[in-house]
């Protein structure tokens, strides 16, 4: 198999199975949950950078205020996708925020056609019209939209979106995140502490391990991913990202046992209906491309 599709299928898979961690944290708020995470993960990318050496970086980019501004932007949109994932796992809404992961794909699209000029293919824009269908399904029968999987899908498009265009690579880029946000999250730590209203350090041995171990679960499908990425088509990656929701709405409905209606499944339906439409538009246009390049690569 190749190594690059193994390191980006183990990214996948681990993102999928993060649901477990978040869940096995259920008796915790979800804002404690996520500044513990925002916290320990600098400690982490921290540690692989002083084994690494690679220091270089810092320094220009504190001083770049181009590059702040954007790492700021987007460590708030990384907060807010982890909050409202980890939110909706321990509140028991895990199939409509797999929604979400399901749908970033066909949003990252659009975003790329709105801000990055890019050109919207014909099966793509009926791919998008159809998961535009199944969320307006999806609303008229419960009578509301489903906004936990919309948020997600929204801030993790933009996130990505920003991180295409941005300077810094996987690693340097959580770290500056997560630099920009540390003072607020330990602010909040030590705010409840005194507060008396932490669940840190004031549980179970095993509830407080998991919270510091909240960094460590996060970086290594972010190095995964960082390294497959480089290795494999970018419409190979594009495939391999659904395992990650469709691990989620396994776990979701297996696992967690999950109401999933007749029309709710409908809607899901339809989603993955565009989905299938949007990957097999991909994997033409790929094919395409290569036929047409080919000849002039043997001159």
């Amino acid at each position: 198999m190749n190594r690059g599709i193994g390191y980006a299928a183990g990214a996948y898979v681990l993102w999928g199975l993060l649901t477990i961690y978040w869940k096995s944290l259920h008796g915790v708020p979800a804002l404690e949950i996520m500044v513990h995470r925002m916290v320990w993960s600098l400690g982490f990318v921290l540690l692989l950078l002083a084994v690494r050496r690679r220091w270089t970086w810092l320094r220009p980019a504190l001083r770049n205020r181009r590059i702040m501004l954007t790492y700021t932007t987007s460590a708030v949109l990384l907060a807010g996708n982890w909050y409202t994932y980890i939110w909706a796992v321990n509140n028991n809404h895990i199939v409509e925020a797999s929604l979400g992961y399901f749908i970033t794909p066909l949003v990252s699209v659009v975003l790329g056609v709105l801000f990055l000029k890019e050109r919207m293919r014909r099966n793509q824009g009926l791919a998008i019209g159809l998961a535009a269908a199944g969320v307006l399904f999806l609303t008229f029968v419960y009578g509301a939209l489903p906004w936990i999987g919309l948020v997600i899908a929204a801030t993790f498009s933009v996130y990505g979106l920003i991180r295409k265009t941005a300077a810094l690579e996987s690693v340097e880029g959580l770290t500056l995140e997560t630099m920009v946000l540390f003072p607020l999250a330990l602010g909040y730590m030590l705010w409840q502490q005194a507060q008396g209203t932490a669940v840190f350090g004031h549980s179970t041995i095993s509830t407080t391990m998991l919270l510091v171990g909240a960094g460590a679960v996060t970086a290594p499908p972010l190095l995964l991913f960082a390294a497959g990425a480089r290795r494999i088509r970018l419409t190979t990656l594009g495939l391999l990202q659904y395992i990650t929701p469709t691990i989620q709405f396994l776990l979701g409905i297996v696992l967690y046992h999950e109401a999933l209606s007749t029309e709710r499944l409908i809607g899901f339906a339809i989603i993955w209906l565009a989905l299938i439409l949007y990957s097999a538009e991909g994997l033409l246009y790929g094919q395409r491309a290569t036929t047409t390049l080919a000849p002039s690569a043997t001159k």
